[in-house]
């Protein structure tokens, strides 16, 4: 089964995927003329709720919307993912991680702008957005077996196996072995048990509560991982210029590199693995975020956009590069043959010895958790395209028991297993994006008329 899943990602992670994703970017770039970093100042401005209307369609604020994305992709993907970009790949990954989150914010403005202008209704007539409803409403009932397509791939991609899998290695690590317990499946359960129970109190609450509980979690929890890194980065200050140099350097080198090549060379393989752990850790043009998105109280699709395109750069540009150089500096990826979670604990506890580590999983909890809530509305949202309104709440039962094989497998299985759904998903998204991309850039044109009428 591991041999099977590491073919099946390495199958759909192949060039036309890289293709779609990296060119498709670069295409939502230059069509927007770089929208993105054009009107970051506007994007705040709606973020803080500026604009914000109390009768527009919509069942959550910009703010918690973007909080429930990010409880999805602020997580394992920002602390084990990036330990396992630079344990198989060295430090020029993370320049291509930057790489996939520069074009990511595009991806996101895109497919989130999408998701209000082409909102559809689920079975019990309440708004939804999301690439199925986009997919749809955008481009007609034709096209339905696309939407179909990624909701079948959503089911699955929205298991929170990988989270549950690395959180479980951290508590093992951090908390139970330092204190002489053994680990193993007897304790893989129970700690599975136990999220279990925490996951299900909020999930089971619909999202009005996944995203109150995820607007007051994630933004405390990057402030005090980003203090806890600057900590970190203080102590080993005299290192960081060189390692900066390093991550630009061996970027475009790949002599580091430790996995299959791909396109003939070692630099095609941490091109690759680089995009792939951005993708993972931003899910731009995965077609996640913009469920969340899409539930936003508002009438302005390009607003919406903007608060979206915020994502990857709080996720990877900030965050992910806070984890590359704690575990850089410190040297503990030369120095362990431990990857995922444990790598990036090894960072903590040689930087903070008495207390780094009990910081480090605080964060992951927490993280680990609000992914939890969100994915578990990405799936129900999927459902309930597929069966309808009234049979949503079964993949909540199917979710919860994911939780426990999460908590017993290996940490390759489920990273394999998830990268190659994310994939699947992100055809149909980028499909869709791309063909409708010109009305996003028309409703831009549009929303900017408007609001200098306006002033």
């Amino acid at each position: 089964m591991e041999q099977f899943l590491r073919d099946f990602s390495s199958f759909v992670w192949g060039l036309p995927l890289l293709i779609l994703l990296v060119g498709g970017g670069l295409y939502l770039l230059l069509l927007s003329r770089f929208l993105p970093f054009r009107y970051l100042g506007h994007a705040l401005q709606v973020l803080r709720g500026k604009y914000d209307n109390p009768n527009d369609s919509g069942q959550i604020s910009h703010f918690q919307a973007l909080t429930t994305a990010l409880s999805a992709t602020v997580g394992m993907g920002n602390i084990a993912g990036v330990a396992v970009a630079i344990s198989i790949g060295g430090p020029g990954a993370i320049f291509w991680m930057w790489i996939s989150a520069i074009i990511g914010m595009s991806t996101k403005f895109f497919t989130s702008a999408l998701a209000i202008m082409y909102r559809g209704k689920d079975g019990a007539g309440v708004l939804q957005g999301g690439p199925m409803y986009f997919i749809v409403e955008g481009l007609g009932k034709a096209w339905k077996p696309l939407a179909v397509l990624f909701s079948v791939c959503g089911l699955v991609g929205a298991l929170p196996i990988f989270n549950v899998n690395q959180m479980t290695q951290a508590i093992n690590d951090i908390l139970l072995e330092p204190r002489g317990i053994a680990v193993g499946f007897k304790t893989n359960i129970i700690i599975g048990l136990v999220l279990v129970v925490l996951t299900g109190v909020v999930i089971l609450g619909g999202l009005k509560r996944i995203s109150r509980t995820a607007s007051k979690l994630v933004p405390a929890m990057v402030v005090l991982y980003f203090v806890s890194v600057l900590v970190i980065l203080v102590k080993n200050m005299d290192v960081i210029p060189y390692y900066m140099a390093l991550i630009f350097e061996d970027a475009f080198d790949g002599s580091l590199f430790k996995a299959d090549c791909f396109l003939g060379g070692s630099l095609g393989g941490i091109i690759l693995l680089g995009i792939r752990r951005g993708t993972f850790s931003n899910e731009a043009g995965i077609g996640t975020a913009p469920m969340a998105h899409g539930a936003a109280k508002t009438n302005e699709p390009i607003r919406e956009g903007l608060v979206a395109m915020l994502g990857p750069a709080i996720d990877t540009l900030v965050v992910c590069t806070l984890t590359a150089l704690a575990i850089l500096v410190t040297g503990v990826w030369e120095t362990t043959d431990t990857n995922g979670v444990s790598l990036t604990a090894s960072a903590f506890a040689d930087a903070m010895p008495d207390f780094g580590t009990y910081v480090l999983l605080l964060c992951i909890a927490v993280f680990s958790l609000s992914s939890l809530f969100s994915y578990a509305y990405y799936g129900t949202k999927c459902m309930s395209f597929l069966f309808g309104d009234r049979h949503k709440h079964y993949y909540n039962y199917i979710y919860i028991v994911s939780i426990v094989l999460g908590a017993t497998t290996t940490l390759s299985m489920m990273i394999n297993l998830i990268d190659g759904f994310f994939a699947l998903m992100a055809i149909p998204t980028m499909t869709a994006t791309l063909i409708m991309a010109p009305r996003v850039t028309k409703e831009i044109k549009a929303y900017f008329r408007r609001m200098n009428a306006n002033t």
